[in-house]
């Protein structure tokens, strides 16, 4: 029990006010594998406090907590989507940290019976043309193929500033998958999450970018698993998924309205699930069971905790995850490579604080207490 504890948090005044975390909450693990929806937490890395982490320089990785924190994924009955956007793909984490990553989890996840999808992209490449952007993903599809990992195809830096229409992408895309050992992820992510890729699929209106989309869908629907949207556009994605090939899924990767999504038949790959495993899995165990009262009741309170760390510049949330994992106890230090623990102000982190217990996801309230208080302190605030 927390007994009562408090800390003293910033308001949006400025001044010091007293703040009594919750009692914390027991979130059931589930006892069968969750069926009702394909369900992916994006996970972040935990970054090595000794090592150089400074922007710029080459990740250094804590491997045995960055893994140990799928475990905890996995023990709530969620996928890994690994080396995705929410680990520093393009923001802190280099290619050569990104290959251990995908090859470290994926054993890691033959050893605890998880899933686990990985992300194959081009960024570990600079400028090259179409030719060369095709090179660059098969070098990452045979990595993630000879880790054992499902392939989502992500959505590339390199192809969104040489694709001179919809065409380049089309021939970047028929290549992939007709060489795709099994189906595939595809991966639409919008410039809100990442500015360079503004106009994919070659349009810059999404409906004129859907239809391009939907065509190659179609045309290789054994191919393709789904595709994982991420647009913070509720019902262009429904509208989408209603156009999908049928036994093509729509992953829904809108932070801001995941709950109405899966709750219409969307499947999830989502970052917030990072950070709100357990409230994620309660909900769609309740889900399997038709319990929409209890479904609606552990996810409601996670909304507005993750439209505050998908905030603008929304392509910071990343540093949300961490801090969050760290005031939850899941990893020691509140560090991230390239020295993105920096990306979020102490205002919006005690915010993030509040919201995350109002959601029942500190597990220790005193540690989480404990913790903030050092961070506070660190920043200069008595």
């Amino acid at each position: 029990m927390s007994d009562g504890v408090s800390v003293r948090l910033p308001g949006a005044d400025g001044t010091l006010r007293p703040y009594t975390l919750r009692e914390p909450r027991t979130w059931p693990r589930p006892s069968a594998p969750i069926a009702s929806r394909v369900a992916f937490a994006a996970a972040h890395v935990v970054a090595d406090p000794l090592g150089d982490n400074r922007p710029g320089a080459p990740a250094v990785v804590d491997w045995e907590h960055t893994l140990a924190f799928r475990r905890h994924l996995w023990s709530y009955g969620l996928g890994v989507a690994e080396a995705m956007d929410t680990a520093q793909r393009g923001m802190g984490l280099d290619w050569p940290a990104t290959r251990e990553l995908i090859r470290r989890s994926a054993a890691e996840a033959r050893d605890a019976g998880g899933r686990i999808a990985a992300g194959a992209g081009t960024d570990h490449v600079g400028q090259v043309d179409v030719e060369g952007v095709i090179a660059a993903y098969e070098e990452q599809l045979e990595v993630v193929e000879d880790a054992g990992a499902q392939v989502i195809l992500m959505a590339s830096r390199q192809l969104a500033a040489v694709a001179t229409g919809p065409d380049d992408y089309r021939k970047v895309y028929d290549r992939l998958l007709a060489q795709a050992s099994a189906p595939v992820i595809l991966h639409w992510l919008g410039p809100m999450f990442d500015p360079a890729l503004a106009g994919y699929w070659g349009a810059a209106d999404v409906s004129v970018a859907a239809d391009h989309v939907v065509a190659l869908i179609a045309d290789h629907a054994a191919a393709v698993d789904g595709i994982k949207v991420s647009l913070l556009d509720a019902a262009f994605e429904e509208t989408l998924r209603s156009r999908l090939p049928v036994g093509v899924r729509l992953y829904t990767g809108d932070d801001y309205n995941y709950p109405a999504l899966i709750r219409g038949s969307s499947d999830a790959l989502l970052g917030i699930f990072a950070a709100i495993a357990p409230a994620a899995s309660a909900a769609l165990q309740a889900l399997d069971r038709g319990d929409l009262a209890a479904y609606d009741e552990a996810f409601g309170p996670t909304v507005p905790l993750a439209r505050h760390v998908f905030g603008e510049p929304t392509y910071y949330y990343k540093t949300g995850i961490a801090f969050l994992a760290w005031l939850a106890g899941l990893q020691p230090g509140f560090v991230m490579v390239g020295g993105l623990q920096s990306a979020r102000s102490l205002p919006h982190l005690a915010r993030t604080f509040e919201l995350a217990d109002a959601a029942g996801l500190l597990p220790d309230p005193a540690l989480a207490a404990r913790r903030m208080t050092s961070l506070l302190a660190t920043y200069g605030v008595a």
